[in-house]
């Protein structure tokens, strides 16, 4: 196996003036502030002593706002060079604000020589992270990206936090188009990559897989050493044909591979097997479910090996993580097992999500899925296929939210409802659920489907 020495750190600050003059080229049109104890984006959530940066969108423009800032924050950083002074706060003036926080978080990342790993794929990225945050946190101060912020806003808001006590940055990186993770590594500059799997996800943007592909694998471009999914022969075709030279190291459960399960047991809720780095094994047993979130374990066990965290530090952190908020969490509810995994929805995720309703069951299945949006020429034939596939695994009825999952209740061939909401989808499931039933309840993101839940029950 191969192992990352985490080198040595010098003693950093606070983000100065001086650092946001270096990475911006901007100038101070007036204050005097030193240093700043952060950065906001959010005026309403802009903290005492942070620098506050007006962002301008297709729909917002953060200059509306630098006066909000300013009462609670200490400085902001604009485009305007007619903006309204305080001399009581630093205002300091650039080109273009997105950038700056960009190059502020390059800077800042540079300037401070830690390992940063980089997280992608289509699938599993964000509990991948945390997982990985939760194995390598055992022996050190490791900053990540807070919540989802995986984006060209998110992540070098995120990275604009590191400090003089952080020795390993884990940031999860997410593209919908060609060329979005070179910018985020040429951000963040990382030294090793995972990659989860490859995925019909955000389809409109890439247009078909092979893009999606190559732009996961922009990746290797940047880092040193690569941890991959050997089970994703799709990826693995890709990374073979990618050029990369660097140590590479194989995760799986069907395939040969570095670290592997074996003497698995899927729960009710968990699972059991045997953890295998090398010719080290060590059994785990952990609190999330899903073969899928196996392969996520199996990938942070193996970026926790890159960085000395042996296997009982490991087993210490994959057995008492909790999971993320929104993916699949489950409730039970007078005698009904809900499995509510609401935050997002592709293809392969939707698949994975009704095999474990359907393997926890122990009377009837009923799904309550919201569209999968951002498929772009394939959705029709997506949903027409989730449709097909709850017929073969027998689940009893389906209630449809969105009028691309309507297409999906035309394939199938048990009871169908179909619904506009997410909130009618939720009084229409009380309506009908009955104790010793199981309810999966999924779809992406725009589509709200924790609503369906909302009234408390």
């Amino acid at each position: 196996m191969i192992y990352l020495e985490c080198p040595e750190k010098e003693d950093m600050g606070t983000l100065t003036t001086e650092d946001i003059m270096a990475a911006t080229g901007g100038h101070v049109l007036c204050g005097n502030a030193r240093s700043f104890t952060g950065v906001s984006i959010d005026s309403r959530r802009t903290k005492e002593g942070e620098l506050f940066i007006a962002l301008k969108g297709d729909r917002f423009d953060g200059h509306a706002f630098v006066a909000d800032a300013l009462d609670k924050g200490l400085g902001a950083i604009v485009n305007l060079q007619t903006a309204e002074l305080r001399r009581d706060k630093t205002i300091i003036y650039v080109k273009d604000t997105l950038k700056a926080l960009q190059d502020i978080a390059r800077y800042m990342r540079l300037k401070r020589d830690v390992p940063v790993i980089a997280v992608t794929g289509s699938n599993g990225k964000t509990t991948t992270k945390e997982l990985i945050t939760s194995i390598l946190g055992t022996d050190y101060k490791v900053l990540q990206n807070a919540g989802n912020l995986n984006n060209h806003i998110g992540l070098p808001l995120s990275l604009t936090a590191i400090s003089e006590k952080d020795e390993i940055v884990v940031l999860e990186m997410g593209a919908s188009a060609i060329g979005e993770i070179k910018t985020l590594c040429d951000i963040a500059r990382p030294t090793c990559g995972v990659v989860t799997n490859i995925g019909h996800a955000h389809l409109e943007g890439f247009g078909d897989l092979g893009t999606t592909r190559k732009t996961k694998l922009e990746l290797f471009d940047y880092v040193k050493t690569a941890v991959v999914n050997a089970d994703d022969l799709f990826l693995m075709e890709g990374v073979a044909g990618s050029g990369f030279r660097g140590p590479l190291i194989k995760y799986g459960i069907k395939n040969r591979a570095d670290v592997f399960a074996t003497d698995i047991k899927l729960l009710e809720k968990g699972s059991e097997f045997t953890l295998h780095i090398g010719e080290q094994h060590i059994r785990v047993k952990p609190k999330i479910s899903g073969m899928f979130n196996i392969l996520n374990i199996l990938a942070a066990a193996s970026a926790g090996h890159l960085f000395h965290i042996g296997l009982r530090g490991i087993r210490q952190a994959v057995d008492s993580f909790e999971g993320v908020p929104m993916r699949l969490e489950y409730r039970t509810l007078d005698g009904i097992t809900v499995i509510s995994d609401v935050y997002n929805a592709n293809p392969a995720s939707m698949a994975e999500a009704l095999g474990e309703i359907v393997r926890i069951r122990k009377g009837r299945v009923i799904a309550v899925l919201g569209d999968m949006l951002e498929l772009g020429s394939y959705q029709e034939e997506a949903h027409r296929k989730i449709g097909r596939m709850m017929s073969e695994l027998s689940i009893d009825i389906f209630i449809a939210v969105g009028p691309l999952m309507s297409t999906a209740a035309s394939e199938f061939q048990g009871a169908a409802y179909q619904v506009k909401s997410a909130e009618e989808a939720g009084s229409l499931l009380r309506d009908i659920w009955k104790r010793g039933d199981a309810v999966l309840i999924k779809g992406s993101r725009a589509m709200r489907m924790e609503k369906v839940m909302a009234d408390g029950t």
